[in-house]
């Protein structure tokens, strides 16, 4: 490391430009026709991979639903019905009661 830090910052670079330059020359580059094989594995395993894990969701989905996962319980709505049916009963009871009591004011003052 302390080798490194001496001389001048172009004369660094450069050799590490010429020490990656020469590793790159060691390198064993695939032939054309060994790196279109190759591709053509990945592609398949991305594939096959790929409807593999779309049936397992597909098959769990189907399995949650079978035993009832996704349904819905409506107590709630149910309860909340009642009441808004209790409640709007409750409210034509007392515009009635007002309305009756609304005529008979009018009657008396006619009359």
């Amino acid at each position: 490391m302390a080798g490194n830090s001496k001389g001048n910052i172009f004369k660094r670079f450069g050799k590490g430009v010429k020490d990656v330059i020469a590793e790159l020359k060691k390198v064993v580059w695939p032939t054309k026709e060994k790196l279109v094989n190759t591709s053509a594995v990945v592609l398949l395993v991305i594939v096959f991979f790929a409807i593999f894990l779309t049936m397992i969701g597909s098959g769990g989905r189907w399995l949650l639903d079978k035993i009832g996962f996704y349904d819905t319980v409506e107590t709630t709505a149910v309860t909340t019905l009642e009441e808004t049916a209790a409640t709007t009963t409750t409210a034509a009871e007392t515009t009635e009661a007002t309305t009756e009591s609304a005529e008979e004011s009018v009657t008396e003052s006619e009359g």
